[in-house]
């Protein structure tokens, strides 16, 4: 108790700064989930993809980030065994921060897309394991973790890889592309709709003030009526502005016109998916700094939740577009143009993928990473052309890159703990 009162406020600045850099980290790395399809199908440029991903991301993470948030993030440590030392939860929580923020410095600067929630997940683990006790982690939360590896990129990619094989079947492959697409893509864009209204509906809007009840029986019983019928009024938009899309003759490209109704698509999905990303993924920085906030400005007492000050969540978003407008395109070439060569055709069949995997995993509680869904649809798409269009290269470094992630992040926020047990005492 001694040490927070006499470093509390030097604790506060230190944590807005990790926060802040873990934010930077998120918005450098993650963004790709949402803009790297709509930049690799060139429906979008890397300069328009940032701009529409800063708004959005920011909007999401600012308005929906969070208003009541568990302290401990995700659960996975037992706080009650540091009650007695409320400075060992500041020092973890910071090396937390600090250690996520680093690698996904690392990783960033490579070019490799790697989960911000298994860092922030691998170096809570690491400083409660090694720096205050094993039976302090919930193992079991940590192993549903894991499994998420394997679970969301096979089942994004399974999703995608059939969203591609119809359009192929009912539009693409076809003597009259052109007049299929205007029959079947109004159905597509239902499903675009519908998705990512469940997204928003589901992992979006949950702390903004509005709470969804039609006395249906659950969140998600509640939230299919409204997403269906948003998913109807996207299809009358869709279907208004496949009116004025002509069908010009390409002799280069026979799809160039259906391409230019999936790039369309592409701009709105973009744009939902970066404000439901940023309304989820800001957590994993706030929610460290809200933890030791909370600690500090109770004089030492560690409380299972707290309500997450405005500021906090501005330094989250803040963090997010700063990284985002100043390394973002890294990853989102990675993602978009160097694991397989993608269409708005394909980019929409792997967007849609990834938003209906992450509706399925909020439904069922399961902990996935969104950039492993993501990248798990871009495979999939991929694959449905055949094995020789993935850069199998590129794809074996990303799958180390997602193994080294939580060892990464555990062993440096190890260092880090120590480092500051050092600096500020036991």
């Amino acid at each position: 108790m001694e040490i927070i009162a006499e470093y509390g406020t030097v604790f506060l600045i230190m944590a807005c700064m990790f926060g802040f850099f873990m934010a930077w980290g998120i918005g450098a790395n993650d963004v790709a989930n949402a803009m790297g399809t709509s930049v690799g199908s060139r429906a979008l440029t890397i300069k328009q993809a940032i701009f529409i991903a800063m708004i959005f991301e920011f909007l999401g993470a600012y308005l929906a980030g969070g208003e009541v948030t568990s302290t401990i993030r995700k659960g996975i440590i037992d706080a009650d065994v540091m009650a007695d030392d409320p400075q060992l939860m500041v020092y973890g929580m910071m090396s937390a921060l600090l250690a996520a923020g680093t690698w996904l410095l690392v990783a960033s600067m490579k070019g490799w897309p790697v989960s911000t929630t298994h860092s922030i997940v691998g170096a809570i683990v690491g400083f409660a394991a090694v720096g205050i006790s094993a039976e302090s982690v919930h193992w079991d939360k940590v192993g549903s973790i894991v499994a998420s590896w394997v679970v969301s990129p096979v089942l994004a990619g399974t999703i995608s890889f059939g969203l591609f094989m119809s359009v192929k079947w009912l539009i693409l492959d076809t003597d009259d592309p052109f007049n299929r697409a205007k029959k079947y893509i109004p159905i597509y864009m239902w499903m675009v709709g519908f998705m990512i209204s469940m997204v928003t509906l589901l992992k979006g809007l949950k702390h903004v003030g509005l709470d969804l009840d039609l006395g249906l029986g659950s969140k998600f019983a509640n939230a299919l009526p409204v997403s269906a019928v948003i998913g109807l009024l996207v299809a009358g938009l869709g279907a208004l502005l496949l009116r004025n899309i002509s069908d010009d003759e390409d002799h280069e490209n026979r799809f160039g016109s259906v391409e230019r109704v999936f790039a369309v698509l592409m701009v709105f999905t973009a744009c939902a998916m970066a404000f439901a990303h940023g309304s989820n993924d800001v957590a994993n920085a706030v929610g460290p700094l809200a933890a030791i906030a909370s600690t500090v400005q109770s004089g030492g007492e560690i409380a299972a939740k707290s309500a997450m000050p405005w500021w906090i969540l501005l330094v989250g978003a803040a963090g997010i577009v700063v990284g985002l407008a100043t390394y973002g395109w890294r990853v989102i070439t990675t993602v978009g143009r160097k694991i397989t060569e993608l269409t708005p055709s394909r980019g929409f069949a792997a967007e849609l993928g990834a938003a209906a995997t992450v509706v399925l995993a909020s439904a069922t509680g399961l902990p996935i990473s969104t950039t492993h869904t993501l990248v798990g649809a871009v495979l999939g798409v991929g694959f449905a052309r055949g094995i020789a269009a993935l850069n199998l290269r590129v794809v074996g470094t990303i799958f180390m890159s997602w193994i080294i992630t939580l060892p990464a992040g555990a062993g440096l926020a190890i260092l880090f703990f120590f480092i500051f047990k050092a600096m500020f005492g036991a």
